[in-house]
């Protein structure tokens, strides 16, 4: 059976984003790694076992299944983008293209991502692109298991759920936390994956 192994970041010196704040994020991610498997292992067992008798058990290890997955995955873009220090959009590249044409200018796109990051809750601020439509989608997503656009790649992806800036910020400074973490994205990271979905 595949198992997934968590990831390493090469995550530099963060500004307004502590080192203990990191630490204690990936510690997160990494419990969503360790749960993607021990779910998979369970249902293995537990149909070899008795598939006909572990049936509902089996059911209910599929539908957490996704929370576990999508906590994993999400966190993953999300720490990639930290990846190689703080760089800005190239304005030749063609995410800094469609965001201008969607949303006026590429600042206009930054200040709407700002905007769905306020939105009350907890959950993630989302940039999709959607090939089909040929048009891009930043929406929020209350849980990482529900609600995320069917099919989109994800461009960008911001964890707005509170153990993301807990460490340095309390709830009332999200906004000083979203400031901070936009100050601090390797935006060729997207960049790339705009480019991969287009």
């Amino acid at each position: 059976m595949h198992t997934y192994e968590a990831r390493t970041f090469d995550i530099p010196e963060l500004d307004g984003i502590s080192e203990e704040q990191v630490k204690v994020h990936l510690g997160l991610y990494q419990g969503y790694v360790k749960h993607v498997n021990l779910i998979r292992e369970k249902i293995a067992q537990l149909k070899d076992a008795d598939a006909e008798a572990n049936q509902y058990t089996i059911n209910e290890l599929r539908r957490r299944f996704a929370f576990e997955f999508d906590g994993m995955r999400m966190h993953e873009y999300y720490f990639e983008q930290l990846e190689g220090g703080s760089q800005a959009l190239d304005e030749k590249s063609a995410l800094f293209e469609a965001a201008s044409e969607k949303y006026g200018s590429w600042d206009a796109c930054i200040l709407h991502i700002k905007e769905v990051s306020g939105s009350r809750g907890i959950g993630w601020t989302v940039l999709y692109q959607d090939p089909r439509g040929g048009t891009m989608h930043c929406t929020w997503v209350s849980d990482h298991e529900l609600g995320q656009l069917a099919g989109l790649p994800i461009i960008f992806a911001l964890d707005m759920w509170e153990h993301a800036f807990m460490v340095d910020y309390v709830p009332l400074e999200k906004g000083s936390y979203v400031e901070k973490y936009l100050n601090n994205v390797n935006w060729s990271v997207s960049a790339s994956r705009f480019d991969t979905a287009r």
